[in-house]
C-alpha cells in the first residue's frame, strides 16, 4: 500500500511538472523564429541600400565622365581660336609694319615734290587698299575676341557644374564607406555564426563517432582515417565506411536544418594519399586516386539525402601531408578523408 501511495504521487509531480516544460520550450520557439526574421529583414534592407548607393554612383560618374568630356572639347577649341588669333595678330602687325613703311615712303615722295605726284597718287592707293585690310583683320579680331570671351564663358559654366559633380560624388564615397564598414560587420557576424555552427556540427561527429580512435578532429577539419571507408588503393566502400558515412549523413541532414537558408556554406569533403606511387587504368596517379574518394563519399552522402549544393569534393594527392616522414606510421595517417565547413 505505502509503494501505491508513492507511486500515485510521482506520477501525479510529473503530470504538474510537463505543461511548464512545454510552456517553456514554445516560448523559446517563439523567440528564435522572431530573431530569424528580424535578421532576414535586416539583411534584405542593407542589400537594397547598397544596391542603390551603387546605381547613383555609377551614375554620378557618367555624369563627370561626360563633363571631362565636353570641357576637353572646349579646350581644345579654345586653343584653335587662340592659334588663330595669334595669327592675325601677327599678320596684323605685319600689315601695321608695311603701312608705317609706305607712309614713309609718302613723306619721302612728298618731299622729293610735285615731279613725284603721280607715284604718291599710287602710293596713297596702296595706303587706302593696306587701310582696308588692316580694319577687315581688326574686325576679324574682334569677333575672335568675343568667340573666346564666350568659350571662357562655358568653360567656367563647365568648372562649376565639375566641382558640383565632385562634391556629389564625395558625399557618395562616404556614404559608401559607411555602407562598407556596416557590410563588414554583417559579414563578421556571418562568419562568427557560421563559426557556432562549425562548433556544434563537430561536437556533434564527436558524440556519434567517439568510440572510433581512427577518426579524430585536426584544426577546423574532421579526419576519417581512409582504412575506415576504404580497402588501400580503392575507392570502394566498405560494409564499416557505410555505417560511419550514415551517421555522418544524419549529423549533416541535421545540420542542414538548423542553419538558416540565406547562410551560405559548404561541406568540403578532402581526399588524401600517400607516397606510394600508384598507376592503374582507373587511377593513373594518387591525384585520381584522392580526387575519387571524396567524389564517392560525396555521392554517398547525396544518396542519403544530403543537399549537393552544401557537398563539395577535391583531391589532394600525397601534397598535404600531416604526418612527417616516410615510415608506414605516417602513411597510415597520411591515407584520410577530411571534412571541412567553410562559406561557399
Amino acid at each position: 500500500m505505502a509503494l501505491s501511495r508513492r507511486g500515485r504521487g510521482l506520477r501525479d509531480t510529473t503530470h504538474l511538472q510537463w505543461p511548464g516544460f512545454v510552456d517553456a520550450t514554445a516560448t523559446l520557439l517563439m523567440v528564435f523564429v522572431f530573431l530569424v526574421c528580424v535578421f532576414t529583414v535586416a539583411q534584405y534592407l542593407l542589400a537594397r541600400e547598397v544596391s542603390g548607393q551603387d546605381t547613383v554612383l555609377q551614375r554620378l560618374r557618367n555624369e563627370i565622365a561626360s563633363l571631362t568630356e565636353m570641357l576637353s572639347l572646349e579646350r581644345s577649341s579654345s586653343a584653335e581660336m587662340e592659334g588663330r588669333l595669334s595669327t592675325l595678330l601677327g599678320e596684323l602687325q605685319s600689315l601695321t609694319s608695311e603701312r608705317d613703311q609706305l607712309q614713309a615712303q609718302l613723306t619721302d615722295q612728298q618731299r622729293a615734290g610735285s615731279a613725284a605726284g603721280s607715284a604718291m597718287a599710287g602710293l596713297q592707293g596702296e595706303l587706302e587698299a593696306q587701310k582696308q585690310i588692316s580694319s577687315e583683320a581688326m574686325a576679324r579680331v574682334e569677333l575672335l575676341n568675343q568667340q573666346i570671351a564666350a568659350l571662357r564663358r562655358q568653360i567656367a559654366a563647365l568648372n562649376e557644374a565639375l566641382e558640383a559633380a565632385e562634391e556629389r560624388d564625395s558625399a557618395s564615397k562616404a556614404q559608401i564607406t559607411d555602407l562598407g564598414k556596416r557590410l563588414n560587420i554583417a559579414l563578421a557576424q556571418r562568419v562568427q555564426e557560421l563559426a557556432r555552427y562549425r562548433s556544434e556540427f563537430f561536437g556533434r561527429l564527436r558524440e556519434i563517432l567517439s568510440q572510433r580512435a581512427d577518426v579524430q578532429v585536426v584544426g577546423d577539419r574532421f579526419v576519417f582515417q581512409a582504412e575506415v571507408l576504404f580497402p588501400k588503393g580503392e575507392s570502394v566502400f566498405q560494409d564499416a565506411g557505410r555505417t560511419e558515412l550514415d551517421k555522418l549523413a544524419d549529423a549533416i541532414k541535421e545540420l542542414e536544418a538548423e542553419i538558416p537558408s540565406d547562410l551560405a556554406w559548404v561541406l568540403r569533403v578532402d581526399g588524401h594519399t600517400d607516397t606510394d606511387p600508384i598507376r592503374t587504368p582507373l587511377y593513373p596517379s594518387n591525384w585520381e586516386l584522392s580526387a575519387a574518394r571524396a567524389i564517392a563519399v560525396v555521392k554517398y552522402l547525396i544518396s542519403r539525402g544530403v543537399n549537393p549544393q552544401h557537398l563539395v569534393a577535391a583531391g589532394f594527392g600525397e601534397y598535404q601531408p600531416i604526418a612527417p616522414g616516410d615510415d608506414e606510421a605516417a602513411k597510415r595517417l597520411n591515407r584520410r578523408i577530411e571534412l571541412k565547413l567553410t562559406e561557399r
